[in-house]
């Protein structure tokens, strides 16, 4: 699993490389705490070269979304493929963040 980081202005850029699974979860752990910390404004999850999440991944998101509500940004999943869509309308997070 790859994280890479992009911070343009308000935007921060998180492209999401591979397989968000709990083994992945774990070891990207560390960088979505220095993220939830260190960002305001918009976050976009670039999902178009994410293959697979769990319910450990899931859970990641849902972390980064309260994370920036509290500080009055929110969290923008782009680029979902037709599973990952999927999994997001079984779990009711389709309502949750705004997708693009």
């Amino acid at each position: 699993m790859e994280v890479i980081i992009n911070k343009k202005g308000q935007e921060t850029v998180v492209g999401l490389v591979g397989r968000l699974d709990t083994p992945a979860s774990i070891e990207i752990a560390p960088q979505i705490e220095e993220l939830k910390e260190a960002t305001t404004g918009t976050v976009i999850l670039d999902c178009k070269a994410l293959e697979y999440i769990s319910s450990s991944g899931l859970r990641l998101f849902l972390g980064l979304r309260k994370a920036a509500a509290e500080k009055g940004g929110k969290i923008v999943v782009s680029s979902i493929s037709p599973e990952i869509r999927s999994v997001f309308m079984m779990t009711g997070f389709l309502n949750l963040f705004e997708i693009r």
